[in-house]
């Protein structure tokens, strides 16, 4: 009977997403003129090419991103925004902590900060030395997330709107689904 489950496991691997799959794929929905490839992609997201890569095939494995004929990656735009929309928040909460430095995020950057009204609390902010900004640990999706922004502030934007959905207020997840279905449709 073990022999019969490891063969059909064998033969339909499962599919887990991973963190830092959502983070290529923000990456990826921003460059759909201009296939990357994984090194340019690589870099831009501050991870390597065999994460880069491995990521491409768990997101082709889920039916959110493709390969065109030169073998390039692509995302899949409908099925990437329902995936943020609706599965993003319960398949990678957001793990809070004490007071650091770092960057801000979700309601407290661009291109929120200016819908609301700030009050008192401390901002959520990714972790970062080079960060200006003291307020509350707000894991970010990938470790790499922090660099990765600092470099594009239109990724920075689609990652902090990610945030927003993955721990914000039911206001604030509301306001960062619209733009985040703006952002993707565009």
């Amino acid at each position: 009977m073990y022999d019969l489950l490891m063969a059909r496991s064998k033969s339909n691997p499962q599919i887990t997403l991973r963190p830092q799959d959502v983070v290529v794929l923000l990456r990826l929905s921003m460059g759909r003129d201009e296939p990357l490839s994984y090194a340019t992609l690589a870099y831009e997201v501050q991870m390597t090419a065999s994460e880069v890569h491995a990521s491409i095939k768990r997101a082709v494995l889920s039916q959110l991103a493709t390969k065109n004929k030169d073998g390039k990656p692509q995302v899949l735009l409908e099925p990437l925004k329902q995936f943020l929309l609706h599965g993003l928040r319960y398949c990678f909460p957001v793990v809070r902590g004490e007071m650091t430095r770092g960057f801000p995020t979700a309601h407290a950057a661009p291109p929120l900060v200016d819908k609301f009204v700030a009050n008192n609390d401390p901002p959520p902010v990714w972790p970062d030395k080079e960060g200006s900004v003291r307020g509350l640990t707000f894991q970010p999706l990938y470790p790499t997330v922090p660099q990765a922004a600092a470099r594009n502030p239109a990724f920075y934007e689609l990652l902090a709107l990610a945030d927003a959905v993955r721990g914000g207020s039911a206001r604030e997840r509301s306001i960062a689904m619209k733009e985040l279905e703006q952002r993707i449709a565009s």
